[in-house]
């Protein structure tokens, strides 16, 4: 069986590649940096040739609305056309949980497009939608430059991006869903929750404002916009346990911030 990660070279797909090959799976990563160009189609048919299953973790370069919605269109095409081309039996899809409910949000528009487009491609498809990584959450905190963090209240069922990578192997190996399946952590906060656990834990001084009117990719959350809605797959990994994990993977730096 030949598997090619689209993607390959992402925080997903690094992980799905490195997850297969453990179990002596055939696997090409697919992406720019291997030659392997989605947009252009650059080394794309030879990289399909006699491929089994795709699955697709690409990311848009912009997280805009516009620019992602071209990505994803162009991509999502150009991908299932060499797919159909090479006879591949199973195309999976990454996509995010809460897509159907946030598209006042351009970039939640263009992931629902890259949904669409499987769906009507022909080939046997599984979509999984995930809720979002610790990295993102814990990622998108500590990047912020202000003095405090406004974030949505909304809940939240983040969930570890190894766990994410595991779930996409099994449904990758497995026969194709023709629909879609959620994956969510094992725990439920509120975003303005985790983002605290994060500041302290990371030593830094700022204060966590949380604000109902904040938007996330340019959408206003509810209460519920971010959780899973059907009865998801229960990711093992907590979060407490991810971020003591990560603090003893890498040293802890001080921001310093001039008041």
């Amino acid at each position: 069986m030949k598997i090619v990660v689209v993607g390959g070279s992402g925080r997903i797909g690094e992980k799905l590649v490195y997850n297969l090959r453990q179990d002596d799976y055939k696997v090409l990563e697919a992406s720019p940096s291997f030659g392997v160009n989605t947009i252009t189609q650059q080394g794309l048919d030879a990289a399909l040739a006699g491929a089994d299953v795709v699955v697709d973790v690409t990311q848009s370069p912009s997280l805009d609305g516009p620019p992602a919605l071209e990505f994803f269109d162009t991509s999502g095409k150009n991908l299932l056309a060499a797919a159909k081309a090479a006879g591949v039996r199973h195309h999976v899809v990454l996509s995010i949980v809460g897509t159907e409910r946030l598209q006042a949000s351009g970039y939640f528009q263009a992931k629902k497009l890259q949904e669409d487009l499987a769906r009507d491609s022909g080939l046997p498809f599984s979509i999984l939608r995930s809720t979002q990584f610790f990295e993102f959450i814990s990622g998108l905190v500590q990047d912020g430059t202000g003095r405090d963090v406004v974030i949505s209240p909304a809940r939240v069922q983040p969930i570890a991006a190894e766990d994410v990578a595991e779930t996409l192997a099994d449904i990758a190996l497995s026969a194709p869903l023709n629909g879609m399946v959620e994956v969510a952590g094992p725990d439920r906060f509120q975003l303005d929750e985790v983002a605290r656990e994060v500041l302290t834990a990371y030593e830094d001084p700022r204060q966590v404002t949380p604000d109902c009117g904040a938007r996330y990719f340019g959408a206003l959350l509810g209460d519920t916009s971010l959780l899973p809605q059907d009865v998801p797959l229960i990711a093992e990994t907590r979060f407490h346990d991810w971020l003591s994990a990560s603090l003893q993977a890498s040293p802890i730096v001080q921001k310093r911030r001039q008041g």
